[in-house]
């Protein structure tokens, strides 16, 4: 069981390196596609779609790391994305920057 904490702290840490968080991805998109489309705004390091292991289908969100923060910028200046039909909800991760700074003054 601690075990299973440990992994579950770890995944969330590594999360915060990750620049957009993607909810309502279509069942049919796969982490390739994201990360094609994602590609058009810059170039995209990561994409991460985490599955369910009980139904083998993605769990409908995930994540996307660019290399430069214009790339994260080029992305938020249009205003929706659309795959398959589908509007995309975006949310910008909080920076590196200010989660380092907070985690040194605790």
């Amino acid at each position: 069981m601690a075990a299973a904490g440990a992994v579950r702290v770890v995944e969330r840490r590594s999360r915060k390196l990750f620049d957009i968080f993607v909810a309502e991805v279509p069942w049919t998109v796969s982490s390739k596609e994201l990360k094609e489309y994602f590609s058009q705004f810059g170039s995209v390091q990561r994409c991460q779609l985490p599955f369910d292991k009980d139904t083998g289908f993605h769990r409908r969100y995930g994540w996307i790391k660019f290399s430069t923060p214009q790339d994260v910028q080029n992305v938020f200046q249009k205003d929706s994305h659309i795959l398959e039909g589908a509007k995309l909800a975006l949310k910008k991760q909080p920076s590196r920057r200010h989660n380092q700074r907070k985690n040194q003054s605790e």
